[in-house]
């Protein structure tokens, strides 16, 4: 480990960084100094300014991938090599504002029972049941599962904040089954090792294939990822009566304003209010004339 990786490293530790972060900004910092061939400390204003438009126009990146390859290099010239702020020639580019994929309860029922096998169908189960995030489940620990008080402990969700969330008795039968054929140890959800199952958690590779091949086997044709899953559970909650406010515990949402939008995606609440079209005075149907021709003017 050269001596720059390692103070990074120990930046982002000294601040609580997650460890899927750190991993995403080391390696960020490592594609941006194999890009000039240069070791990063040697790069300036100039180089960034170059590197930015490289990731959007050769990379082909997403504007996500982009925001995290520029708050990790932010971070390594501000924090790491102390440089002025201002000198950081570095901007996020503007996020498309689009609505997330949400399924209907028809869907994920069927995405679930199209699962390869028990471990998916555990895993799919869990994700729609409880709302979490794919690093949360990952993450999953047998004494986690708290049958007597059904619950789930969440520890060290995004943010490094433990949260609860409930643990209905259709989800615990399914663990209980998916516990009698795995008995996983540490983890719920054990990882591979050499093709032999270890005391590790499962990669979230492993999770992401889950959901999309059980998808393509529902013929389910929307983009569906594992965080569909927490979309689909917050709105349908929503659309089953629970407020806001409830909601945002269960997913872990500091502010209440990311929760929100969940109402443009609510059926209940888009249809709860009567559209002015409804209440207006117009031509019946029948006698609107069915021609494209326009009268001539005299």
């Amino acid at each position: 480990m050269t001596g720059l990786r390692k103070r990074m490293l120990e930046e982002l530790q000294r601040r609580n960084y997650s460890p899927t972060t750190i991993r995403a900004y080391l390696y960020a910092v490592e594609e941006f100094a194999r890009y000039f061939g240069k070791s990063p400390d040697k790069l300036g204003q100039e180089d960034l300014r170059q590197y930015q438009l490289h990731l959007l126009h050769d990379c082909k990146l997403t504007i996500g991938t982009i925001v995290g390859r520029i708050a990790a290099l932010r971070f390594f010239f501000v924090k790491v090599l102390r440089r002025p702020y201002r000198e950081i020639d570095l901007v996020y580019p503007k996020r498309p504002e689009r609505l997330p994929t949400v399924l209907s309860q028809d869907e994920v029922a069927r995405l679930i029972d199209s699962a390869n096998n028990l471990l998916d169908y555990a895993m799919l189960m869990t994700l729609y049941a409880t709302g979490m995030r794919r690093a949360e489940l990952i993450r999953l620990k047998v004494e986690d599962v708290d049958s007597q008080r059904m619950i789930l402990h969440i520890r060290q969700g995004k943010g490094n904040r433990d949260r609860d969330v409930p643990l209905t008795p259709k989800l615990l039968k399914t663990l209980r089954e998916y516990w009698r054929w795995m008995k996983p140890k540490t983890y719920l959800f054990p990882g591979m090792v050499r093709n032999w199952r270890a005391d590790k958690p499962i990669t979230p590779k492993c999770v992401w294939s889950a959901v999309q091949d059980a998808a393509k086997r529902a013929g389910i044709k929307k983009r569906v990822s594992p965080h569909t899953m927490r979309h689909s559970f917050a709105t349908h909650l929503l659309e089953n009566g629970a407020d806001l406010r409830t909601i945002q515990m269960l997913l872990g949402h500091v502010d209440l304003e990311t929760t929100a939008v969940y109402l443009h995606l609510s059926r209940r609440h888009l249809q709860a209010v009567t559209n002015p079209v409804e209440t207006m005075s117009i031509s019946i149907l029948d006698t609107v004339k069915r021609s494209r021709r326009r009268k001539q003017q005299p």
